[in-house]
């Protein structure tokens, strides 16, 4: 019974955080919602005893993901209109040619990652050091995939910025 009510209660506060982040004025207050309700979601596994994903819940999403948005957010100043001139500096074929380069090697990355023969390796449950290995032999470009992706993030963030600061 306490499980159940507990189980609620954490259902209740997602659904109550995800409403706040949607409706907040400020950007900067959904933002701090969204941390809540990432928090909320890590307690839920806290529940279903997963803490190993409740830790890396609060890691990962609470951690490093609202943080960059957080630096988005207060780098990017919303208020201000479109520029109206382009910046004759701005090198677009540049942009158009690493851009090409980016999506060839992620279908080179797809059609390794297909062609790979599957491995026959399975988990155990609940067991942190064999999830590890995992991660880091099989689904190792996945992996590294998706670090790319935060830093192309982080450096939008960046130039952005930088925009602003001249």
């Amino acid at each position: 019974m306490g499980e159940a009510v507990a189980f609620y209660v954490a259902a209740a506060l997602i659904l109550g955080f995800a409403v706040l982040v949607i409706t907040a004025r400020s950007t900067v207050h959904s933002v701090m919602f969204l941390v809540l309700n990432f928090l909320s979601v890590a307690g839920l596994y806290v529940l279903l005893s997963a803490q190993f994903l409740a830790v890396i819940q609060v890691l990962v999403y609470a951690g490093g993901i609202v943080v960059l948005y957080l630096f988005v957010v207060m780098l990017v100043n919303l208020k201000h209109t479109a520029e109206a001139h382009s910046d004759p500096r701005r090198l677009g074929r540049l942009g158009v040619v690493l851009s090409l380069a980016v999506l060839a090697e992620l279908v080179a990355i797809a059609a390794y990652g297909w062609s790979k023969p599957e491995t026959t390796g399975s988990l155990q449950a609940n067991n942190v050091e064999q999830l590890g290995w995992a991660l880091y032999t099989d689904y190792l470009i996945p992996f590294e995939v998706a670090s790319m992706l935060l830093l192309v993030a982080m450096i939008g963030a960046i130039v952005l910025a930088k925009r602003e600061v001249r």
